[in-house]
């Protein structure tokens, strides 16, 4: 990891208070960079710091950090025409640490290959980084990451500017004009990323762009998206749990042998079937499906889930996902991750309704956290005593606005008749189903029209799909085939 050259920009002196510690709102360090990527060296810059949110009298209300990344261009290209990827994790208090610093970006972290921690901590190059094909910037929302609220003379701060569905899109919408305009990147093809709750927050933003920016994007990639508005409740949402219980299940090996002995997707597209034809039809009836066929559909789901079929009598047929977590390797003394089923935790009692823990988010924010304190500081040359918030206060979080932003996304398609859209699920995820994943891209658009444009990746991992060394290779390498392949044509008209 070469770094050539250390300058610190300052763009403006305006110093503010933020629970104490003093930050500059407009304030960011340029260091210079390699990284190998497919077998091909390539320099870049990395610019990191504070851009501030504007109020309607143009006086700054936040500082936002952020972090862009600008490959050097091959001869013949023009920097301002580089696709750009803007990047933003969930939560909706969370940094954009993890895809910062373990997917997309030059740097990954330093795990095992199944993404467990290792010590010593630390990070190294990302041979499968998407920065060849695009330049990136990960934006960390108000109180994620070092970004922080300006706070008044009393300390205080307007939450509902920042803090809710729309407030966040709006704000952010905003941030992301302004930083369009400072980079020269207008020109640029330009594609929206977001992970889990991020994938709210940018179907949103596709819409806010193109209809309060007028700045159209060319692709927006869901990364375990959310339901992003779209309805699933009773029957529907009880069925679908049953392909994650099966894949979870299949991964710990726990399932029949018949099934057992099937690749996974293969298996999985049995359980759909089942899930689509005769599980949701009965849990349709509610108490009055009949009795022989009620035992029937018990026994295909027991068979699919390895739970017990008095489990799913006992619960009416709605087996909850912590009771699934808490018992699915109860016998051999573990539960299983909620985010990422693959991991193990360990209960204080056998006896209980749910994990004790997330297995799964006390291994990721061991390895991240002192990376992403440590590649701040030291790779990238910001220096701050703002602590970075890998989950920051961002409650209470504005509901009470239906989150419409699943719609949203399909009007900003609509609009654009050249926007795709790249769906991205983990078959172990317990938290944002991979068949959820499937379901929300299947009614998206209900009339079907835009289905061509609508693609859908999945990969034998759970929410953060990358951490798994095959997996980083095989998304990265999706999203860098969706960039090139939704790239309009040079000169060809955009119209249906």
């Amino acid at each position: 990891m070469k770094k050539i050259l250390a300058v610190i920009t300052i763009l403006s002196t305006s110093m503010v208070l933020s629970q104490s510690v003093e930050f500059n709102v407009d304030e960011t360090v340029i260091t210079n960079h390699e990284v190998t990527i497919n077998g091909k060296k390539l320099n870049y810059t990395a610019e990191t710091g504070m851009q501030p949110v504007w109020d309607d009298q143009g006086k700054p209300i936040a500082g936002i950090q952020f972090t862009y990344y600008k490959a050097e261009n091959d001869k013949g290209k023009n920097s301002e025409e580089k696709p750009l990827v803007i990047s933003f994790n969930g939560g909706p208090g969370s940094a954009s640490v993890w895809m910062h610093l373990a997917y997309t970006g030059p740097r990954i972290l330093n795990i095992s290959d199944e993404g467990f921690p290792v010590q010593p901590y630390g990070f190294k190059e990302n041979p499968h980084s998407i920065l060849d094909v695009a330049d990136i910037v990960y934006v960390n929302p108000v109180n994620t990451g070092h970004s922080r609220p300006v706070l008044d003379e009393k300390g205080n701060f307007n939450k509902k500017t920042f803090f809710g569905v729309n407030a966040d899109i709006n704000y952010l919408a905003e941030w992301i004009n302004t930083f369009v305009s400072r980079k020269d990147k207008w020109l640029a093809p330009k594609y929206l990323i977001g992970e889990s709750y991020g994938t709210t927050r940018v179907s949103g933003l596709a819409n806010e762009l193109q209809n309060s920016h007028w700045m159209y994007i060319n692709g927006v990639i869901l990364v375990s998206p959310t339901e992003l508005g779209i309805e699933r409740d009773g029957p529907i949402e009880v069925a679908n749990r049953l392909p994650y219980f099966a894949a979870a299940a299949w991964y710990h090996n726990k399932l029949a042998p018949e099934l057992q002995d099937k690749p996974i997707l293969d298996m999985l597209e049995e359980v759909e079937n089942f899930t689509i034809q005769e599980l949701i039809p009965a849990l349709t009836k509610g108490g009055f499906l009949d009795s022989e066929k009620k035992m029937k559909i018990v026994e295909k789901m027991s068979y699919y889930s390895s739970v017990d079929e008095k489990v799913f009598l006992q619960n009416n047929l709605e087996v909850p996902f912590n009771t699934f977590w808490k018992t699915l390797k109860i016998d051999d003394g573990y539960t299983v991750g909620r985010l990422d089923s693959r991991y193990l935790g360990l209960d204080e009692k056998e006896a209980g309704t749910r994990p004790d823990y997330n297995s799964e988010l006390t291994s990721w924010l061991h390895s991240f956290t002192p990376a992403i304190n440590h590649y701040i500081k030291n790779e990238l040359n910001y220096k701050t005593d703002l602590k970075y918030n890998m989950f920051g206060n961002v409650y209470p979080w504005d509901r009470t606005q239906n989150n419409n932003t699943g719609k949203q996304l399909r009007q900003a398609m609509a609009q654009n008749s050249s926007m795709e859209v790249l769906i991205q699920s983990g078959l172990f995820d317990g938290a944002t189903t991979y068949f959820n994943a499937k379901y929300t891209m299947w009614h998206i658009d209900e009339s079907g029209k835009m289905k061509d444009r609508l693609h859908f990746k999945t990969y034998e991992s759970g929410h953060m799909m990358y951490l798994r060394k095959e997996d980083l290779k095989n998304a990265n390498d999706d999203i860098r085939e969706f960039i090139k392949n939704s790239l309009p044509q040079d000169n060809t008209p955009i119209k249906y």
